[in-house]
């Protein structure tokens, strides 16, 4: 069988020093620009500007948003027009800017409409930079992960720094990821030449929303499995959009920092993710995800009032299981039982039901009952207003959420062997 390259490498030559660093300092850059800012974003809104939990989950949504209008993009244009690595820079200075003007707006329509408009630039880029990645190595299913690392440890250590300079109720983070991301736009213009993958290739609008592999929802096991994982992220996006402002309302010291234990526990246990994979198989790898994500929430709630440090802090160590077990493991199985013609088509719409309207859905619902669970008001060192809730009621209702669809998923899922799904 005929060799094929990937760039102007073969498959079997190492792979230039040169070109590893580029991906590298790339892919941690590209982490640090979303992990500097997004974590804190709630703090800021909440505390700084004074907004209410509706209208926080509304901004967190953006992304979500975004995402499921960022295949449009990747699919239809950048994919066929542009050399990656140059619209990579444009979408990386253009967001930079419109991320600092964000950061000086103070009402909530012209925040929203330049937190839209940012992820708009933002979110093709996450697809952009694995393009770019695969296209520059000669053995990706060996070598991606050592370069896709260094965006987790990018996210790590924005965070650190954030949490260092006790600035996560100001806009300080914000402007931090505006330059970062500049930078980072600059940058690529250093990467390797990478063309337009589709020249001249019809693409439609099946093929940019993967309804291809709608077929696959007539087999019982997948459908029950995407209806799942779309009923899941809907608690999820409580963590995502709320834990820095519930930690740093409950007074807990370097929240932004702390936080960075999740994805130091992501990394430790996507290493040892195929020994669990060997021994558990799909569905009780992602029946353990689904149950961390409520067990976090429970513990959450439960450690609120009284700050019981060793449930916070087990809670933000589960990241790494509820990630890895639950996305990750879920990225494996739709590769499995999708034919090769279609897998990509299959990633795309399983990242739309989810990431896209599952997020959206849910950093809704989570605005809304963590606007309901008002308590009163506070002043903050700065002598701005904020709200005080009630989290040990807040966190209650993901963990329920959570816990009700692991159990429709686990006497609802069945698929007869993992062996069985790799030959679907």
């Amino acid at each position: 069988m005929p060799a094929v390259t990937s760039g102007s490498s073969s498959p079997l030559a190492p792979l230039d020093m040169g070109v590893r660093v580029r991906l590298s300092t790339m892919m941690f850059l590209q982490y640090f620009v979303w992990g500097a800012w997004f974590v804190t974003l709630g703090t800021y809104l909440g505390s700084g500007l004074g907004f209410p939990g509706p209208r926080i989950g509304l901004a967190y949504g953006t992304a979500s948003v975004a995402g499921m209008i960022a295949p449009f993009f990747v699919g239809m244009i950048a994919d066929r027009f542009f050399a990656t690595q140059r619209i990579l820079a444009v979408l990386h200075v253009i967001g930079g800017g419109l991320l600092y003007f964000a950061s000086t707006q103070t009402t909530f329509p012209l925040v929203y409409g330049l937190l839209l408009a940012y992820f708009l630039c933002y979110m093709p880029t996450l697809a952009l930079s694995n393009s770019i990645s695969f296209h520059n190595l000669s053995d990706p299913g060996r070598q991606f992960p050592g370069i896709r690392v260094l965006g987790t440890i990018g996210w790590i250590v924005a965070g650190i720094i954030v949490g260092a300079m006790k600035v996560e109720d100001k806009n300080v983070p914000m402007q931090i990821a505006a330059g970062a991301s500049v930078l980072l736009g600059l940058f690529c213009l250093a990467l390797p030449h990478t063309p337009p993958g589709n020249v001249g290739k019809k693409v439609g609008l099946g093929d940019v929303l993967g309804l291809d592999a709608l077929r696959l929802m007539k087999v019982p096991s997948f459908a029950v499995f995407v209806i799942g994982s779309f009923l899941v992220c809907i608690p999820l996006q409580f963590y995502y959009a709320f834990t820095n402002p519930f930690l740093n309302e409950i007074g807990i010291e370097n929240a932004a920092g702390k936080m960075t234990m999740g994805q130091m526990s992501e990394i430790f246990f996507m290493l040892v993710m195929p020994l669990f994979f060997v021994r558990l198989g799909v569905k009780y790898m992602l029946l353990v995800g689904m149950a961390c994500w409520a067990a976090r929430y429970a513990l959450f709630s439960f450690g609120a009032d009284d700050k019981v440090a060793w449930m916070l802090y087990l809670g933000l160590l589960l990241h790494g299981i509820c990630y890895d077990f639950f996305f990750v493991t879920g990225q494996i199985y739709v590769d499995k039982k999708a034919s090769p013609e279609i897998r990509g088509a299959a990633q795309g719409f399983i990242a739309f039901v989810t990431l896209g309207l599952g997020g959206f859905i849910g950093t809704w619902v989570a605005g809304e009952i963590v606007g309901h669970y008002v308590t009163g008001q506070a002043t903050g060192a700065d002598g701005k207003p904020y709200d005080v809730h009630d989290w040990k009621s807040i966190w209650l209702y993901p963990a329920a959420g959570a816990a009700a669809v692991l159990v429709l998923f686990a006497v609802s899922f069945f698929d007869r062997t993992d062996a069985a799904a790799k030959d679907a």
